[in-house]
């Protein structure tokens, strides 16, 4: 088969045929009819300090997809072959406290699909059957490949109670994209979305933004003062990464404001815990999705709403074939795009 794999350390990847991958105990093998390129896969490509002290090559990389069951195997009753599943891409081990406990999602030996094992940049990719997620039949597979990311936007934004809240979102890469569109859905008052690509900021119009912010020309302040707020921010959604970013967002929350913090800074940076103290601001750190409460909660929000769907799905902006890979990378490198999404149908 197909399968674009980090065939030694350092940069660069091949699309090479390696053998087909087969379901052992507990698992299922899946024919991978779309995968969505994720700023993981990027770094492993480029080879930085993360990705050469994380991964061990040979390794195909890969975790966003959307598929056809092709074959279960020992002791999985589940699910058929045929079924349409996304995937989980975190593999927990089910012994630590917090997989006893429930809390998945926690699990301190977790493993990544496409980081710690085979992933799904192939035609076909195996996961243990209780990572797969069900999705209906005839469930459109790019919407079904970006389940992984919009698993993460859900568990930021409903991480606090949004209903009538005025919400910033910093960072619109297609995670912050898809919160803004979340949070509109569930009530929030204001949504406000800073960025500094105008590109990324019309598709958060799209999204259902209230307002947009090019953090290179503009700040919170000023649309707090376009909006008529009197107070800061209740809800932060740090989506970027970006240490002046998340400064600008933390001056600008109310007192008692809650932050929920996705993106992931390559340094260290300092923050004005004077301010966290005495404005009493809440901030939790956000990895993954909740296994698998966040699932349920992406796919009912999604089956009750047909404008928050075609929101969802037009984060996709590219779609390349397999055999385009390159493309897909250069695409998704530049930023002048949403979600990046490869057919090997």
């Amino acid at each position: 088969m197909r399968a674009l794999t980090k065939l030694r350390p350092g940069p660069g990847l091949e699309l090479i045929d390696v053998p087909e991958p087969e379901a052992g105990p507990g698992e299922i093998k899946i024919r991978v009819l779309r995968a969505g390129l994720c700023g993981t896969d990027l770094h492993l490509e480029a080879w930085d300090d993360w990705a050469a002290s994380t991964v061990t090559a040979p390794l195909v990389l890969g975790h966003e997809f959307c598929g056809d069951v092709v074959a279960v195997g020992p002791g999985v009753s589940s699910l058929r072959v045929g079924d349409r599943v996304s995937g989980e891409g975190h593999i927990v081990c089910g012994t630590c406290r917090s997989c006893r406990a429930g809390r998945r999602h926690l699990c301190i030996n977790t493993r990544g699909v496409g980081v710690h094992r085979d992933g799904a940049f192939a035609d076909y990719v195996v996961i243990p059957a209780s990572n797969a997620w069900p999705q209906p039949e005839g469930f459109d597979p790019d919407l079904g490949a970006i389940f992984d990311p919009l698993g993460n936007a859900t568990h930021t934004a409903l991480s606090f109670p949004m209903t009538g809240e005025d919400v910033v979102i910093t960072g619109a890469g297609p995670i912050g994209l898809m919160a803004a569109a979340i949070a509109r859905h569930v009530g929030a008052r204001h949504v406000v979305v800073s960025d500094v690509s105008d590109y990324r900021l019309d598709l958060a119009r799209e999204m259902g933004a209230d307002l947009v912010v090019n953090a290179g020309r503009s700040g919170l302040t000023a649309a707090m003062t376009e909006l008529g707020m009197r107070e800061g921010f209740d809800l932060g959604l740090e989506m970027s990464g970006v240490p002046a970013a998340v400064e600008e967002m933390l001056a600008a929350m109310n007192h008692g404001g809650r932050v929920a913090m996705l993106g992931l800074p390559k340094d260290r940076y300092p923050i004005d815990w004077s301010r966290v103290v005495t404005h009493m601001i809440t901030i939790k750190g956000i990895y993954g999705r909740e296994m698998y409460d966040t699932w349920y909660a992406m796919s009912s929000m999604l089956e009750q709403s047909d404008l928050l769907r075609s929101r969802v799905a037009s984060v996709i902006t590219h779609r390349f074939p397999a055999e385009k890979w390159v493309d897909a990378f250069a695409a998704a490198r530049s930023g002048a795009c949403g979600k990046v999404i490869v057919d090997w149908s």
